[in-house]
């Protein structure tokens, strides 16, 4: 035991030099660690807002009760979209109009054919023919982009635009 004490009584300068050291690290850990709790008790006092706990309780609950009504509206909104997805499928969506001479006498391309088809490509051809003296309208039935009834040159035209309608640019041309 005499030894150790003698031992240290010969380093009793570096010994306590590194105590110093370790002291002063110590410190700076301290300091570094009030401040963190300095900054997470504003945040902690942000978060607590209000008059006790209980309040921050009935926070949460009116939020949860936020997200379960929205995502009740999402559903009855992803119903909605598929419907009017639906209706819309059914709606004459698609259109193909020519534009003609009836008659080798008169000008002016007075007479047409509209061609208006679902997204199934059913749906009719309207044609207007025009003459001097009257102007005649004919409704043609498209099934599934057929006519059970002879088309003409104009309706054929007419039709095959509707059915490509938006694969490619149409122009309407008056």
């Amino acid at each position: 035991m005499e030894k150790f004490v003698s031992s240290i009584q010969s380093y009793s300068g570096i010994i306590l030099l590194m105590l110093l050291v370790v002291v002063v690290i110590l410190l700076i850990c301290v300091f570094n660690l009030s401040l963190g709790l300095n900054r997470l008790s504003k945040k902690y006092a942000i978060f607590m807002k209000g008059k006790d706990g209980q309040s921050l309780e009935k926070l949460f609950k009116r939020k949860f009760d936020l997200i379960e009504k929205l995502a009740v509206e999402l559903q009855l909104n992803a119903e909605n979209v598929e419907k009017l997805e639906k209706m819309q499928n059914m709606s004459l969506n698609k259109y193909g109009i020519v534009k003609y001479d009836a008659f080798e006498d008169m000008g002016g391309k007075l007479s047409f054919v509209l061609a208006m088809l679902d997204t199934n490509n059913t749906g009719f051809l309207l044609n207007a023919i025009h003459s001097r003296e009257n102007c005649f309208l004919y409704i043609k039935e498209i099934v599934n982009g057929e006519s059970y009834i002879r088309l003409s040159e104009e309706e054929m035209e007419a039709l095959k635009t509707a059915i490509n309608f938006g694969a490619e640019e149409n122009e309407f041309d008056i």
